[in-house]
């Protein structure tokens, strides 16, 4: 019975192991994300590109205003001029989120800066490719999602205007302790889905 009890308190105390080394590997795994792509911070103008996620309702959902509260903290407070670019179109409901998480950044938050609204795009691809107008005339860029998901945005505008992601500088999408049991999957999800895109990139 003795030996029982100690297996069992063995087993739990590697398994708890087990959660929190899992954990800090997700944490790792995000910030590694967030920094990748990015160069050093430059004085100037910028715009601030928060990509959507999949909105069923007429109303942003928890998701769309973490990414919008995510890229407000984003904004420099010292830019010269800040640009908030809110992407997606109405791929999951009836109105683009772009325009759900304009109107939770101006009511909800409070946001009276310059807003500019990509609301056509169907793909994180997409919300790269069109948001790019908006892009053209700041001296940095940050794009804002999940880590590793503003990770293969920074990539998708290295491929899609390289004139451009050299502007690219880190966000704020990233906080130690952040969706921290969630982590580890979030970032399993953006390594599968990078590999994915690398894999179409190399059969085309």
């Amino acid at each position: 019975m003795v030996c029982f009890a100690g297996e069992v308190r063995k087993r739990t105390r590697l398994t708890i192991a087990a959660g929190i080394g899992l954990m800090l590997w997700g944490e790792w795994a995000n910030w590694r994300a967030s920094r990748r792509g990015v160069g050093p911070t430059r004085a100037g103008s910028e715009a601030v590109v928060v990509l959507g996620y999949r909105n069923t309702g007429e109303r942003a959902n928890a998701m769309n205003r973490w990414r919008v509260r995510a890229g407000l903290r984003s904004i420099d407070p010292g830019a010269t001029e800040a640009r908030l670019v809110l992407c997606g179109g109405a791929c999951a409901g009836p109105v683009p989120e772009a325009a759900l998480m304009a109107e939770y950044a101006t009511e909800a938050r409070g946001y009276r800066g310059e807003l500019a609204l990509e609301d056509s795009s169907r793909s994180t691809w997409e919300n790269i490719a069109f948001a790019i107008p908006y892009l053209k005339d700041v001296d940095r860029i940050k794009i804002v999602s999940l880590p590793t998901h503003a990770a293969t945005g920074r990539d998708y505008l290295a491929e899609q205007s390289p004139e451009l992601a050299v502007r690219l500088v880190p966000g704020r999408e990233y906080r130690f302790g952040e969706w921290m049991p969630l982590k580890p999957v979030v970032a399993l999800y953006g390594v599968v889905k990078n590999l994915r895109h690398r894999l179409r990139s190399d059969d085309a």
